[in-house]
Order: C-alpha cells, then sequence, then structure tokens
C-alpha cells in the first residue's frame, strides 16, 4: 500500500491540508506494520473477547479503510459542473438537489466520521450512510461521494463550525470524479 500524490485543495489552507496528509501517511504505515505482524503471527491466541488476532485484524481494517476513504475523500475535492448521472440519480431519489444537500449536511452533522453517498449494488439505488469509524462498511455499495468530518478534517480553517465546511464543502466537489466511480467497478 502506497501513499497516492494529491494536489493541494482550494478550499482548505496549505496547514489543513498538510495535517490531513500526515494522518492519511500514519494510516499507510499503520497498515503495513499490522501486515507484517500478520505475516508472522503464529495465530495460536485467539479468542472474540481479546487477543492478538482480533486486534490486529480490527487495527488492520481500521487503517486500511482509514486509507482508502481518504483518498475517496481527496479525490472527490474540486470544482466543477453539477452535473451527470448522480447528479440526476439525487434528484430522482430526493426530489431536488436541495433536500438531498439537507440530508447530507444534517447526516454530517451528526456523526463523528464519515458521510458516503453511495450505489448500493443490491438495491440498485443511491444511498447515504454515516459513521462515526472508519471500520465499518457497509458491503456491496460503491462509495461515490465522500466527505470526511472527523475533527481533523476541518478544525485548523473553520474552528469549531462544522456546519461551514460542509457548506463549503458542498461548493468544492469534483462532480466529474463521482460520476466515474461506479463505471471503474
Amino acid at each position: 500500500m502506497e501513499a497516492k500524490e494529491f494536489k493541494e485543495k482550494s478550499f482548505l489552507s496549505e496547514r489543513q491540508f498538510q495535517e490531513h496528509l500526515k494522518l492519511y501517511n500514519g494510516y499507510i504505515k499503520k497498515a503495513k506494520e499490522v501486515g507484517e505482524k500478520l505475516k508472522n503471527s503464529s495465530f495460536d491466541d485467539v479468542n472474540a473477547t481479546f487477543s492478538e488476532t482480533r486486534s490486529l485484524r480490527l487495527a488492520e481494517t481500521f487503517s486500511i479503510n482509514g486509507v482508502k476513504l481518504h483518498e475517496l475523500y481527496f479525490d472527490n475535492l474540486g470544482e466543477s459542473e453539477r452535473k451527470g448521472w448522480v447528479v440526476n440519480a439525487i434528484i430522482e431519489k430526493w426530489g431536488d438537489f436541495e433536500r438531498f444537500k439537507k440530508s447530507f449536511i444534517a447526516s454530517a452533522l451528526s456523526v463523528r466520521g464519515w458521510v458516503i453517498l453511495a450505489w448500493d449494488n443490491d438495491m440498485k439505488k443511491l444511498k447515504m450512510y454515516a459513521t462515526d469509524q472508519h471500520d465499518i462498511a457497509v458491503w456491496n455499495a460503491t462509495p461515490l461521494l465522500v466527505l470526511d468530518v472527523y475533527e481533523h478534517a476541518y478544525f485548523i480553517d473553520f474552528g469549531t463550525d462544522r456546519k461551514k465546511y460542509v457548506e463549503t464543502f458542498f461548493e468544492n466537489i469534483n462532480w466529474g470524479v463521482v460520476n466515474e466511480r461506479l463505471e471503474k467497478n
């Protein structure tokens, strides 16, 4: 697992962006460290309450999802015209874009970790998911639009004003990337 290169994002200060990248790189480092420990594990100490194997597997999931969600988040940042099949599907599902935006912002203000607009491959429709941690996933769903609402994502630039951060995020979405994500899977 190698770090991806990301261009600085216009609505985030250089300091905010660099601090966020340090965290992302830390997840990559931990994922590699856990991978090495798993590779060398005897798997003799197993228990569902506490064991080295349990701890390593949970740490692996947490760190790898931390990497992947940050990559999705950084990649969907950038300004572009709000158009494409995802925008059309949003309007079809929520009635209009403003209702979707209100629901997304409400979700972002209600959790500590992530808000993800995904295409659920089983239900064949858009779903909005929100989670406090990134070691929890909805399986067989393709993340399309990802927002990091952990405090590290915005605190330097926005302080405690998470709502302003989320509203600013909506002005800085690369809809081209969002629309292409399902095609890549």
